[in-house]
């Protein structure tokens, strides 16, 4: 059966607590592992699925989509690169949104106004923004008049 890990070590060379171990055993994003004496044993390949799972969830990825890939990886195919292509495109909607957000918050420190609600441009902004423009929109919007 060669060198087998219990729950404890697997958690020390991760750095992933036992609980979250547990928990992601239950999502299946770690397979069950054999049992000895009724105590978990995962072989060591598991710190490398754990390793996987880390950089996914520190890439953008959320653990339920984190298991889908690992399923889309363990079939044949390429379905994880359709799982790739959708959170790249969501990663670069939510760069676009905090893109604009930055902007804004640096032309709200530019404002020449001690109260910010004292600003026609910031008012005629989120007036934009309850008419359903997003940020980039609004700030669009205010800025080009």
């Amino acid at each position: 059966m060669g060198e087998q890990l219990t729950i404890g070590e697997l958690a020390s060379r991760t750095g992933v607590a036992t609980s979250a171990l547990r928990y992601w055993e239950e999502l299946g994003l770690l397979p069950a592992p054999a049992r000895v004496s009724g105590q978990r044993r995962y072989p060591p390949s598991a710190v490398g699925l754990v390793g996987l799972v880390l950089l996914l969830r520190n890439v953008g990825f959320t653990l339920r989509e984190a298991n889908g890939f690992i399923e889309a990886r363990s079939a044949s195919g390429d379905g994880w690169r359709e799982l790739y292509r959708r959170k790249l495109t969501e990663l670069e909607q939510r760069i676009a949104q905090a893109q604009a957000a930055r902007t804004a918050i640096a032309h709200g420190l530019c404002c020449p106004h001690e109260d910010l609600l004292e600003c026609r441009k910031f008012a005629d902004g989120v007036e934009a923004l309850m008419s359903g423009a997003s940020v980039e929109e609004a700030h669009d919007e205010v800025h080009s008049r």
